[in-house]
């Protein structure tokens, strides 16, 4: 694009659209940092008001955020074709990848969707010249704005806009164009021609439909979690101003002066002791019993368990008299809600890493569109439970053990594949697993 089309684009597209959506998010982000909107107060409240309705204040949809990435990561990608994937590999581990793909994970449950962002790089060679490396970058939707021509269909954006300082940066097929914000509007400042041959962006949607629409976990559940909130408030509330008995003295007559008032005061702090003449009659007011309002906030806290598919247990903590059996039960849901962005962002990963390929010349591994991602198996099995599974597959299916390493608890590809060269080196290498998966788990 020539100069004065990017400014235009920026200006006059772009720019207007991304701050749109940007305040759509920031919203967003208050409830998922701890910054929720307020419990509404009538005008007569005071201090003591406004502090019990901060107190009351609890980041319930952060924690559902949390509760599903920490089922996700990513531990290696796989060929169904069965060819070795080092080199493919490689730039995950370069750019550490197994750590900053959680931040990318979280945005996109969050907000709904994040990017990636894969660029040439130069890094010294083994033989020490320069070459280029894929450099890829997790990018939060909260200063990004990507532009699609079929927001479903295309792999690609057609432009994608990046907020850096007080600099705007377009991308498109061509280049990265970067534009200065002056007093009197934006002014082009400089390009750099990535090579990539599509816009260098890749999505991660927590779930999009046919029309292109992107929820994220939190925002459908905001009414929910003001719900919540006020219950914890009118809870505190009760707690701090009612959650005692009342005297009551009808009879009495009204002091005369303001001495005798904090003559009264006095007797009863020091004595406790409630006089009067003929007719008076003492007793007392009932404290606020709590247990209404509790049971009002635990079963909104059940129904945000339910409506999120988030163990119950997850969300507050009670595990009492839990089987082995329950627990998985109770897990089964949000299982299979991890498992369903599993194959949303693994394929996303696998975009980002086909990308980077293309970056760094491997022709052959950007165009295999048989590649998929493993994950961590995050599942509560013991070893004794894993050992027997993976036995009666060996056994019974006839599966060589060793492709079934990676499957046990706690053993990544990575140990698995060193297991895997040790086997071919010492012939009685299946024997020493044998012995030590029954040892674990007879213990």
């Amino acid at each position: 694009m020539s100069n004065e089309s990017v400014v235009t684009l920026a200006q006059k597209t772009l720019i207007p659209s991304a701050q749109l959506e940007w305040q759509r998010l920031t919203d967003l982000d208050n409830w998922l940092r701890w910054t929720p909107e307020k419990v509404s107060l009538p005008p007569q409240a005071n201090q003591e008001h406004r502090g019990l309705r901060d107190i009351s204040e609890t980041p319930w949809l952060a924690l559902v955020v949390t509760t599903v990435a920490q089922q996700l990561v990513a531990e290696a990608a796989r060929s169904t074709t069965g060819r070795d994937l080092a080199a493919f590999w490689a730039p995950w581990l370069s750019n550490r990848m197994p750590s900053r793909q959680r931040a990318i994970h979280r945005a996109a449950l969050g907000y709904g969707y994040a990017y990636t962002t894969v660029t040439p790089g130069v890094v010294d060679g083994p033989d020490g010249k320069r070459k280029t490396a894929a450099v890829i970058r997790g990018r939060s939707p909260r200063d990004t704005f990507a532009v699609y021509q079929d927001a479903v269909e295309d792999e690609y954006p057609m432009y994608f806009l990046r907020k850096r300082g007080s600099h705007w940066l377009v991308y498109d097929e061509e280049a990265v164009y970067t534009l200065g914000q002056e007093s009197t509007g934006l002014t082009f400042i400089t390009y750099d021609v990535h090579g990539a041959g599509v816009t260098p962006v890749v999505r991660y949607s927590n779930q999009i439909d046919l029309e292109g629409r992107t929820p994220g976990e939190a925002e459908p559940l905001i009414p929910l979690a003001k719900r919540i909130n006020k219950d914890t408030f009118d809870r505190m509330t009760a707690q701090h101003y009612n959650s005692w008995k009342v005297r009551t003295a009808v009879g009495l007559e009204d002091p005369k002066t303001e001495e005798e008032a904090q003559q009264r005061k006095l007797l009863l702090r020091q004595n406790d002791i409630l006089t009067g003449g003929e007719g008076v009659q003492f007793g007392t007011l009932d404290e606020t019993k709590p247990d209404g309002l509790i049971a009002s906030e635990e079963r909104d806290i059940a129904t945000l368990a339910a409506v999120s598919q988030t163990p119950t247990h997850s969300l507050t903590g009670d595990m009492i008299n839990l089987s082995a059996d329950a627990i998985t039960e109770a897990r089964a849901m949000l299982d299979m809600k991890a498992g369903e962005r599993k194959v949303g962002f693994g394929d996303s990963h696998v975009q980002s890493l086909r990308l980077a390929a293309h970056v760094e010349g491997r022709a052959e591994d950007a165009a295999d569109f048989n590649i998929v991602m493993d994950w961590t198996d995050f599942q509560s099995r013991s070893m004794n439970q894993a050992a027997d599974a993976l036995g009666k597959l060996a056994t019974q299916l006839g599966i060589p053990p060793e492709k079934l390493w990676d499957r046990i608890p706690g053993v990544t590809p990575d140990v698995a594949a060193d297991w895997e060269r040790y086997k071919r080196a010492n012939p009685d290498f299946e024997q020493q697993v044998a012995r030590a998966l029954q040892a674990q788990g007879g213990s």
